[in-house]
């Protein structure tokens, strides 16, 4: 029609390319028109499972190589639709990230990747479903943690009627956070929204050590023990209680941590993040936890004492 040799139209289809963008297509000029160039199966053939497998594609070696070497091809029953997100048009990629990679770590190989910095115009990737939730889990986590930790605090004054035990409980709190770091390190996990998941978990479970061995020790106190006797038999009386449930919780959440199941490979890190700030926590909270019971008791007569006589010469 245009009147083209067939040497001219051999050129055409050896530069032509096929599902390519618009703008990397070849074109053919024809006087004032520009034409682009697309060379498609006829429509016999695509319906021919023989002649698309025999179909060549090029390897990374530049060898070509059939379809049927690197793709399976068979007929199935579908829903043809068009996917649109903020009314463009969406080609959805799912994958499954390799072991030890998370898929935040999986979307900063791909946006390294040659072929995805040279992407023609008009054509941008856009994270979907958890790569693009993962970012603001992110992000609200130090709103939700700090949110969190005020609604512990207001619950333990009301519970103790006290303004210095609930901040000694609290310390337990920084002492998990090195257990799930020592966790993960051993492990090769990385940080995930799993992981800030199990982190928030920590929070109440980390605080119950303490809650239990202070809420014992003040309460022998009110029988007339001094600080020292009541924390002393607080932690002789507690560390069975607390060892078993800590014990008890990380056995329960070792099937979880070895990924076993379905979805094993998201509940692993959450898990291996509990235990490990369950394990250390638990340690360091019989040791730390007590003797920060005994500085805040000490500096809280201090200032009992020396407000008492201040108290007295306000009421003469």
């Amino acid at each position: 029609m245009l009147g083209l040799s067939p040497a001219d139209i051999a050129d055409l289809i050896r530069v032509s390319t096929v599902g390519d963008s618009d703008s990397d297509l070849p074109s053919l000029l024809d006087g004032s028109w520009q034409i682009p160039v697309r060379v498609v199966l006829d429509r016999q053939s695509r319906d021919d499972i023989d002649r698309l497998e025999v179909l060549t594609v090029a390897s990374a070696d530049g060898t070509h190589v059939p379809l049927s070497a690197v793709v399976d091809i068979e007929f199935d029953e579908t829903v043809t639709a068009i996917e649109r997100l903020d009314r463009s048009r969406l080609v959805e990629i799912g994958a499954d990230m390799a072991g030890g990679l998370t898929s935040g770590q999986g979307m900063e190989r791909l946006m390294q990747l040659n072929s995805v910095k040279g992407l023609p115009e008009g054509i941008r990737i856009q994270a979907t479903g958890d790569s693009d939730s993962e970012g603001d889990v992110f992000e609200s986590f130090a709103l939700a943690m700090g949110s969190g930790i005020m609604l512990v605090l207001v619950v333990l004054i009301l519970l103790f009627g006290s303004l210095l035990a609930p901040w000694t409980i609290l310390a337990s709190l920084p002492l998990s956070i090195g257990g799930v770091a020592a966790g993960l390190i051993l492990t090769g996990s990385a940080l995930s929204l799993p992981v800030v998941i199990g982190i928030l978990m920590l929070m109440g479970i980390v605080t119950k050590n303490a809650i239990m061995l202070l809420d014992f020790a003040i309460e022998r106190e009110a029988h007339g023990l001094s600080c020292v006797e009541a924390i002393i038999e607080a932690c002789s009386e507690r560390v069975r209680p607390i060892i078993m449930t800590t014990l008890a919780m990380a056995g329960g959440m070792a099937p979880s941590a070895f990924g076993v199941g379905d979805g094993g490979e998201f509940r692993s890190p959450m898990a291996i993040a509990v235990i490990g700030g369950l394990l250390v926590s638990t340690l360091l909270s019989l040791i730390v936890i007590p003797s920060l019971h005994l500085i805040v008791s000490n500096l809280g007569d201090r200032v009992a004492r020396s407000v008492k006589p201040l108290l007295r010469s306000a009421e003469t």
